[in-house]
């Protein structure tokens, strides 16, 4: 079954809808296709997908709300700066690790290694279009991509890349870890 309403991921995002702005559905749609990837590669307990949805509204979210595509160490910060969450250390740390390590390109094995690897796993998934699916049946990513549509997602994070490569041509991807 799919994942259609997470409240921490849709609180969060709602808190930054007008800075998103245009891009919301479409990155309201990512964050829903990878929280879906990540609780299948992972578990489905409330605990868990209040964590996945937390980590998935701020993967990315500096791209607007700090204007940078270097994105990761701000994404994290206003995760943490955002109380309204009530939760632990140990909970924090590891939403954190899931928004840090969430582009490395190998696979994670540090603290919190079970989840932060399924939620790298399902951005990978995400991003690839579904041409990676790192375990996952083809049926269901199909089913969670016609469910959320890309609405220019990953045009915007091509067209954000170029505009990096242009500028910066020697780190056009500041974002992606070894």
């Amino acid at each position: 079954m799919l994942l259609t309403q997470i409240a921490a991921l849709d609180e969060a995002l709602e808190r930054h809808r007008a800075t998103i702005g245009a891009d919301f559905t479409g990155y309201r749609n990512h964050c829903y296709r990878m929280a879906n990837f990540c609780a299948a590669l992972s578990s489905r307990d409330d605990s868990t997908l209040r964590k996945i949805g937390i980590a998935a509204a701020y993967h990315d979210i500096a791209i607007w709300t700090h204007g940078t595509w270097d994105y990761l160490p701000p994404s994290i910060d206003l995760m943490r700066s955002e109380q309204q969450w009530q939760l632990d250390i140990a909970d924090i740390e590891q939403i954190a690790a899931m928004i840090l390590e969430h582009h490395k390109i190998s696979s994670y094995r540090g603290e919190h290694g079970a989840l932060v690897e399924a939620f790298r796993k399902a951005d990978l998934v995400d991003v690839s279009l579904g041409l990676l699916r790192m375990g996952l049946p083809r049926a269901f990513v199909a089913e969670v991509r016609a469910q959320y549509p890309n609405h220019g997602f990953h045009a915007g994070l091509l067209k954000q890349t170029g505009k990096r490569l242009l500028t910066d041509p020697l780190n056009p991807m500041p974002m992606m870890r070894r």
